[in-house]
């Protein structure tokens, strides 16, 4: 069953079962594999799929329960049971699976909404840390973070990554194969060795982050629910006490800084919007305040990483009152700390922009024209773009067109197609 079954037509009960995939599957794959163990996992997927195809077929036509996500859990702890009971390789501990699951998934019992729900939770979190081993290949961690705890299916991480369905659907195949092969663990590992396998999840939830916010193909410009998932499994990390650390808040925060803007990135028509364009008041304060509170706690410690000075730079941002009262000198010592730590193309290319806003065009010029040979940047449309960016503004329209055509040569997405098309006209007066 695809996410495209659930969504089919406006029934209201498609669109319920659909949320509850989107945002309850992770939990039940996540909790089961826990009884199940990781090297069944395409089992305990299939159980899951069946409990929601249930849901929608029951539902239709009996309509929805009163509590649909209880109803759901319970759904789901008979299906696993009824499997427990036919599958012969789990014949030798059935009885003690079923006890298991039948005494821990009891909601008639006194506080069991909040056992069950922390229980949920720190099976996400064993999940997680499971996805995101470093056994597996980075774009594993990736796919196997999308498809088990946030319920996406294979065409829409194919779409999301810009590969060939075959190619996700290979690579969770070889990911599964590697975490049985492998016996990975379904725990939060403890002590150092946590700390040191929780770069591995942070690197997955900040690519998630980014592949949502900077959609590279398609119509959309941005992902709101990669962006929404990603935050969700930062803050679950967050709250975890032995990940409650400065590095995991400097994430949460830039984030948050960064989703804050979500609203006003484009225009009603699916336009693209720049800074110095967008209307501040659609950005969420309360997101901004947030994203404050987390940057506040990652200043503890004595630990500075990319994600602090990025976060910094996101809320120099996000405070900002209008674009002219940006502190710029503030964001260019960041990114001149940032491109020091990380050497990378991308974080150079926005500190060009920064030192263009502190300095003028022709030292953004300059700076990229350090960076314009870098493989990176040969395929990367925003080189050529800012570089129009500068000419224009230098008043150099001609060369501002070649390069603005250049980007559009590049691009990926309709709404940054027609924004470069828009610059165009603005060159050709």
């Amino acid at each position: 069953m695809t996410n495209q079954d659930l969504s089919a037509g406006e029934n209201p009960v498609n669109q319920l079962v659909e949320h509850l995939f989107r945002h309850q599957s992770g939990q039940l794959v996540s909790t089961l594999t826990r009884f199940f163990g990781v090297e069944n996992l395409d089992l305990v997927e299939d159980v899951v799929q069946e409990t929601l195809l249930k849901a929608l077929q029951q539902w239709r036509f009996r309509g929805v329960p009163k509590n649909p996500s209880a109803w759901i859990l319970q759904a789901a702890r008979n299906q696993a049971i009824d499997v427990l009971r036919r599958q012969s390789v789990f014949r030798g501990k059935q009885k003690e699976l079923v006890n298991k699951i039948e005494e821990e998934w009891r909601p008639d019992l006194p506080d069991s909404t909040l056992l069950l729900h922390n229980e949920l939770n720190d099976d996400q979190l064993r999940m997680m840390f499971t996805c995101c081993h470093p056994a597996l290949s980075r774009e594993a961690r990736v796919a196997l973070t999308l498809k088990t705890l946030c319920g996406f299916n294979v065409p829409e991480i194919a779409r999301a990554f810009l590969s060939e369905e075959a190619t996700i659907a290979q690579r969770l195949v070889r990911a599964k194969r590697r975490m049985r092969e492998a016996k990975l663990p379904f725990e939060v590992p403890k002590g150092s060795e946590l700390y040191d396998r929780l770069d591995s999840v942070l690197d997955v939830l900040y690519l998630l982050f980014n592949e949502g916010y900077g959609a590279h193909h398609g119509e959309d410009l941005v992902r709101h629910d990669l962006c929404a998932e990603a935050i969700r499994l930062a803050e679950l990390l967050a709250e975890y006490p032995a990940a409650d650390i400065p590095k995991v808040h400097a994430l949460l925060a830039l984030m948050l800084f960064q989703a804050s803007r979500l609203p006003a990135r484009v225009d009603a028509n699916g336009d693209l919007l720049l800074l110095n364009e967008q209307d501040r008041t659609l950005w969420n304060k309360n997101v901004i305040h947030l994203g404050l509170q987390h940057l506040e706690k990652s200043a503890a410690g004595d630990e500075l990483s990319e994600f602090h000075l990025q976060a910094g730079i996101a809320a120099a941002h996000a405070i900002a009152l209008n674009y002219e009262n940006t502190d710029w000198p503030r964001i260019l010592s960041y990114y001149d700390d940032l491109v020091a730590m990380n050497h990378s193309p991308v974080a150079a290319l926005n500190r060009a922009v920064a030192l263009a806003m502190v300095e003028g065009p022709e030292a953004g010029i300059a700076a990229l024209d350090k960076i314009k040979s870098l493989p990176p940047m040969k395929s990367y449309y925003l080189l050529p773009s800012t570089y129009g960016e500068f000419y224009l503004q230098m008043g150099d329209c001609g060369k501002a067109l070649e390069y603005y055509q250049h980007a559009l040569e590049l691009v990926g997405t309709e709404p940054e197609r027609r924004f470069l098309l828009k610059k165009m006209k603005e060159c050709l007066g």
